[in-house]
Parts: structure tokens; C-alpha cells; sequence
């Protein structure tokens, strides 16, 4: 099946060609079940895990470089001004933003996933390595509105797979692995910066940033080519599983809500999106990611707020490194006790309270020691970001459709707080950047806000579902249900009481 052909078979007919295999039922035996699971998620996640991790590395990297490259002299090489250095910012996530939407829906609608975003990191680090050759604004701009395109297939592309993969109470520690990538990229992102930068001036004539560049893009384009063979494409149809182990990813899924985690034959490529812009919880979700990356906007301008520590370029860039990997660790750690928990509300929103006390401290000190100190504070804002979208794809479940375009809506509209966020932080404004703390702390305080309010929401959500459990079971929903039972060889009964354990996390 080609990367554009829609996938004509249903559901049953996936899990009729896979039942045909003599023994994949041996998996699902009760003494078999355990162990299977096991290296499935193995296998997953020695497989999945470090490919994306990388990639999303490689991909802020690639998106971040040009705050290095400031620091060495692109805006002079370039004859740039200050508002067309913001511009350059803030065009990115122009074309970013919104080319997530109908990258997420295309991804809900092919077959092959690993060729779409692997083609699509290739591109992105081709644009990349072009960036070096620019001469003026008009070339670098070009460059900065292109590679936004493919980047937008990644992130909300790469969370959709994974949920795809994982059940609830797996996927909010893989989703902050997974984030740790672009934490780690801040960090590893200023070690190569430095060194590129403080080594490369005037190699063959190039002047260092130049050299960022062509090496980023071209490491990235291999990872992009590596990326096809190593990530799966869906449950039913990835090669390098087992007949039997794509069962059992089925059946996982199934069991996890329900449900069949499947769209039926003749859902459209519209339908899900129409499905996701209906739901009143996709907007707040969309306006809380939207004022939560506005608030953590600081990221793009990390390198010039370290710089208002005193340091030459190489050092500045060598201490930036340091909050982003305290950053990285607090994610892991603060993931998996929402995994272990199941909360969701407040696994957030306490990094976005500390980020609070990390801009109050900014804002009331210049000295050194409290600047940087709030500098480890304001990263760990991250740690909340880092699962927002694992609530989206806890809360938007089913259809698979709806979950992949909510998903795109979120993320896209969500990343115009960083467009927003690229003219907050202006060079008149510093070094103190007072203004721009303000508005940041304005901003999370309504992230706050919007996530009690989607708190209460579903914990009214589970209450009503309690009450009208046997109301649900009606049309559409008893076929989805009874379509599940036949997945999974049980009874239609057996399949309404796990239905009766889905709730909603918060």
C-alpha cells in the first residue's frame, strides 16, 4: 500500500488476516500474556524511543541554531536589524503552526507513518544546511518559512504514533522521553554551538555560523533516511513485528479504552478534524497550550538571557547547558509519577507555579547568582509542557481520527505563543526584560486557570459517565464495543465490563 493510499480495509478484516496466523492467540494466554507484553514494549522502546528522542534533538537544534549563529555574527554577515531578526523568529511558526493541522490529518490517514515523517526530517534538515548559504534577509527568511513545513509533521505526528502504541498509563512517561529530546538539545545544542563556533571561524573561508548549519542539516538529513527503517508504522501493518506481536498491540489498545482503536472504512479525512473543532475541550486545550508557550516564549532568547550574565560567547553558550539538563531530569522523574498516579492537572501545573517563582526572582534581582539560579527555575517550566499533549491524547481518545487532528489543533494553534512570544522579548527591553516577565507571568497564570477549568470538567465527565454507563451502549457505540470483543475473543458482556473501567484522567 502506497504512503498516499487511504486504507480501504476495516478493522475486522486487520484482525481476521491476523487471526488467520495459527498461533497468535498463544500471546494472549494468561500465562503467556505477561511476558509478551514485555518485549513487545522492549522492543518498542529500544527501537522507538532513543530514534525519536534523537530526532527531536536534531530538530530543535536545527530550529534554535540561529540563536547561536547570533551570537557569532550572522546578523552582521547578513546586514539584519533587530525587528528582522524577530521576524525571522516569528515566521517560522507562521508556516509551522499551521501545517500541523493538516500534517496530523494526513498521518490519521496513510498507512505508512515511518515514510512520512522520515521524508519529512529530511527535508527540514536539507532547509537547514541551505540556511548557511543565504546572503541577505530576503534568503534566510525563505529559509526560516520553509522549514516549518516538514518540522510541523514531527512532534504532534510523533505523539499520535506513540499513542498509537502505548495504553494511558504508558504513554505520559514515553511523551517526556520523548520531550526530553528538545530539553537535551538546549543543552547539547549550546556544547556543539560552542564548539562549532568557537573552532569553524573561517574554515575554507566560512565564516562559523555558516558551519552550523551545513553540519546540523546534514546530520539531520542521515537521522531522517535512518528514521524510515527504524519507526513503525501502525499496530496491523509494521514489518518488523511478529503476526502475533501486532496482535497483541491491537488487543492492548482494545482493552485500554474499550474500544477498537480504529477508524471505520469509510471515515473521510475531514471527519476527524470536524469531530476535533466540535469538541469544547480541544478548545481550551488549544488556548491553554497557546498562553502556556507564550509564557515559556523565553526559550528562543535562552542564549541572550544567559548572556546577561556577564560572559564571553563561549561561555555563555557552555553555561546555558546546565538548566536544561536539570530540566531533563525533573521531566523523567515528574512523567513517571504521573504514570504510576494516573493525575494529571497537577503534574503540570506545579512547574508552571515554579517557573512563577523563577521570573518573581528575575525580575527582583540582577545579581549572578539569583539570575542564574532563575534560569533553572524558568526551564523547568518544560516539565508541564512536556505533557500536555499526553493529556490531549488521554482526553480525546476515539476515534483515532479525531485524537490525530486534536492533536494538530492543539500543538498548531499552541505554538502561536512562541510567534507571539518572538516580539515579547525585545533587545530595548533588556538586559533586565522586565516587560517580557510580566507578560510571560500573565500568561501562565491563565494556563492555570484554563487547566483547573479542564480538570473539572472531566472529573464531571467521569461522574455523568457513572450515571448513563448503559445509555452509551447504544448504536454506534455497541458496534465499536462489540467490534472490540471480537478483536480480543470475548464475550459482548465481558467487553461492557472493561468497558465500565475507562475514565478520564485529570
Amino acid at each position: 500500500m502506497s504512503l498516499g493510499e487511504k486504507r480501504s480495509d476495516s478493522f475486522t478484516e486487520n484482525v481476521v488476516s491476523v487471526a488467520q496466523e495459527s498461533d497468535d492467540f498463544v500471546v494472549l494466554r494468561e500465562g503467556n500474556r505477561k511476558a509478551a507484553e514485555r518485549d513487545l514494549l522492549r522492543k518498542l522502546d529500544t527501537r522507538v524511543m532513543p530514534t525519536i528522542v534523537v530526532i527531536y534533538l536534531l530538530n530543535y537544534i536545527d530550529r534554535v541554531a540561529i540563536t547561536a549563529a547570533r551570537l557569532q555574527g550572522l546578523e552582521t554577515d547578513l546586514g539584519l536589524s533587530d525587528v528582522e531578526y524577530e521576524s525571522l523568529l516569528a515566521v517560522l511558526y507562521a508556516s509551522y503552526c499551521p501545517a500541523q493541522i493538516p500534517s496530523n490529518m494526513i498521518l490519521g490517514y496513510i498507512s505508512r507513518p515511518s515514510w512520512y515523517i522520515g521524508v519529512c526530517v529530511v527535508a527540514w534538515g536539507l532547509t537547514s544546511a541551505m540556511t548557511g548559504v543565504t546572503t541577505n534577509f530576503a534568503g534566510i527568511m525563505a529559509c526560516r518559512v520553509f522549514i516549518g513545513i516538514p518540522e510541523a509533521a514531527f512532534y504532534p505526528g510523533c505523539i499520535y504514533l506513540l499513542s498509537r502504541w502505548y495504553t494511558k498509563k504508558e504513554l505520559a512517561l514515553r511523551s517526556a522521553v520523548f520531550y526530553v529530546g528538545l530539553l537535551i538539545s538546549n543543552a547539547f545544542g549550546s556544547f556543539i554551538a560552542a564548539g562549532i563556533l568557537g573552532n569553524m571561524q573561517g574554515k575554507l573561508g566560512i565564516a562559523a555560523w555558516r558551519w552550523l548549519f551545513y553540519i546540523e542539516g546534514a546530520v539531520t538529513m542521515f537521522f531522517g533516511l535512518l528514521s524510515i527503517w527504524l519507526l513503525p508504522d501502525f499496530p496491523y501493518n509494521t514489518q518488523w513485528l511478529s503476526v502475533a506481536e501486532r496482535r497483541l498491540a491491537q488487543v492492548r489498545l482494545a482493552e485500554d479504552a474499550g474500544e477498537a482503536d480504529q477508524d471505520s472504512a469509510d471515515a473521510t479525512i475531514l471527519d476527524g478534524f470536524k469531530l476535533a473543532i466540535r469538541d469544547i475541550k480541544v478548545w481550551i486545550f488549544m488556548i491553554m497550550s497557546c498562553a502556556q508557550l507564550l509564557g515559556l516564549s523565553f526559550i528562543n532568547f535562552f542564549p541572550t538571557l544567559t548572556a546577561t550574565l556577564g560572559y564571553s560567547t563561549t561561555n555563555t553558550l557552555l553555561m546555558a547547558a546546565p538548566p536544561w539538563i536539570f530540566a531533563s531530569i525533573c521531566c523523567v522523574v515528574n512523567a513517571w509519577n504521573c504514570d504510576r498516579t494516573g493525575e494529571r492537572y497537577f503534574h503540570l501545573a506545579v512547574w508552571w507555579w515554579t517557573i512563577l517563582v523563577g521570573y518573581i526572582i528575575a525580575l527582583t534581582t540582577m545579581s549572578t547568582g539569583g539570575r542564574y539560579f532563575s534560569l533553572f527555575l524558568m526551564t523547568t517550566g518544560y516539565c508541564g509542557y512536556a505533557l500536555t499533549l499526553n493529556w490531549v491524547s488521554n482526553t480525546i481518545t476515539r476515534p483515532p481520527a479525531k485524537r490525530s487532528a486534536a492533536l494538530g489543533l492543539v500543538n498548531g494553534v499552541g505554538n502561536l505563543g512562541n510567534l507571539i512570544g518572538s516580539y515579547i522579548w525585545q533587545a530595548s527591553w533588556g538586559p533586565e526584560y522586565h516587560q517580557s516577565m510580566i507578560i510571560a507571568i500573565c500568561s501562565l497564570v491563565l494556563t492555570s486557570v484554563l487547566g483547573f477549568v479542564m480538570r473539572q470538567m472531566l472529573i464531571r465527565e467521569n461522574k455523568r459517565m457513572e450515571r448513563e454507563e448503559q445509555d452509551l451502549l447504544q448504536g454506534p457505540e455497541r458496534e465499536r464495543i462489540e467490534e472490540a470483543a471480537k478483536l480480543e475473543g470475548i464475550s459482548f458482556e465481558e467487553a461492557v465490563r472493561r468497558r465500565k473501567g475507562f475514565r478520564y484522567l485529570y
